[in-house]
């Protein structure tokens, strides 16, 4: 699991600067003198110690101006420590989300993995067996039907396990990788990214196919062009299981334990699991989805399963088809 950045145990996460935070918050406890003008020149904006960063107006409106707690005439400490002989230091106080998070403002105290988070779906490997609908105690967990690329298609033709993928077909789907999308899902920290992964491949019909080139009609747009075959992927209109009520789900993770495909996760995402009405609390496909990156190592084990069954599944077609021969000479 990819963590923050600064949550990585090195010297300067767990030394250096824990001691520069402490030696400027005793800094800033003198109202006056050169110790708190060193700490206010060396002041680095860390946990929006000159005034919180509350985004919306009314937020602003109603912290403005107070008497006893006014935002605009303190200062934060770095640990959120205070006292009451010095007023311009604050006192500890709840991190402000959704303005402020903690894996942002205190990553060495954020343990991803020790919690279950939003589910999570690797479309590209999901059979659609309904097991994890099945085991689900509060039948929160429903199918979808998404246009995606199957995790067999996704290899290259070099690869240890590429050739087993399907080919394009008059009728059925393609897909066009998007190459500024694919960089940057490659940067993608799960851990900090608070939204779903955008889309990284444009699905369209196939209309023709001839020679190297494939006739599409993209669903975006729904006009037809001309692309070369080997740019193209095959789409899989496949059932994957998406649609998740937040609002029913208890974080027991039967569904990951259940899931045999190896596709059903328990993420560390936290973020939007509230909402105003029953209906935000209903996440689509998108929004549950997790990048293969995200969980390569488990995806590798699946792939590996399902390229030893296609195998299988060929020799036998190739041997059936090889006794026929045989049969229809003599």
């Amino acid at each position: 699991m990819a963590t923050h950045p600064n949550a990585q145990p090195n010297f300067r996460n767990m030394f250096w600067k824990p001691f520069h935070m402490c030696i400027k918050a005793m800094a800033r406890t003198f109202s006056r003198g050169p110790f708190n003008r060193w700490a206010k020149a060396n002041a680095d904006g860390y946990h929006n110690k000159i005034e919180p960063n509350m985004l919306d107006e009314k937020s602003i409106a109603r912290a403005e101006g107070n008497i006893m707690n006014d935002v605009t005439a303190h200062e934060y400490t770095a640990d959120r420590e205070g006292s009451e002989l010095f007023p311009t230091i604050w006192k500890p106080y709840t991190i402000m989300y959704p303005y402020e998070r903690l894996e942002d403002l205190e990553p060495w105290l954020f343990e991803p993995g020790q919690y279950n988070g939003r589910i999570g779906v690797v479309w590209e490997t999901c059979t659609a067996c309904k097991l994890c609908i099945r085991i689900c105690p509060n039948d929160c967990l429903h199918m979808s039907t998404k246009l995606r690329v199957d995790i067999m298609d996704l290899q290259d033709e070099d690869s240890e396990h590429g050739g087993l993928g399907g080919d394009l077909q008059v009728g059925g789907y393609a897909a066009l990788p998007l190459e500024e999308v694919l960089a940057a899902h490659e940067v993608r920290n799960p851990v900090t990214a608070h939204t779903a992964p955008e889309p990284e491949y444009r699905f369209g019909e196939v209309i023709s196919l001839s020679g190297k080139t494939a006739t599409v009609r993209w669903n975006d747009s729904n006009k037809e062009t001309i692309e070369y075959s080997e740019n193209l992927l095959r789409g899989d209109e496949q059932i994957v299981s998406g649609m998740i009520d937040m609002g029913r789900c208890m974080f027991c993770g039967l569904c990951m334990e259940a899931c045999d495909s190896t596709s059903f996760f328990m993420t560390n995402e936290y973020d939007g699991l509230s909402g105003y009405t029953r209906e935000d609390l209903w996440f689509d496909a998108s929004r549950t989805r997790v990048l293969i990156s995200e969980q390569q190592e488990a995806v590798d084990e699946e792939l590996a399963l399902r390229a030893k069954k296609e195998r299988a599944k060929r020799a036998k077609k190739a041997e059936k088809k090889s006794a026929k021969a045989k049969k229809a000479e003599a």
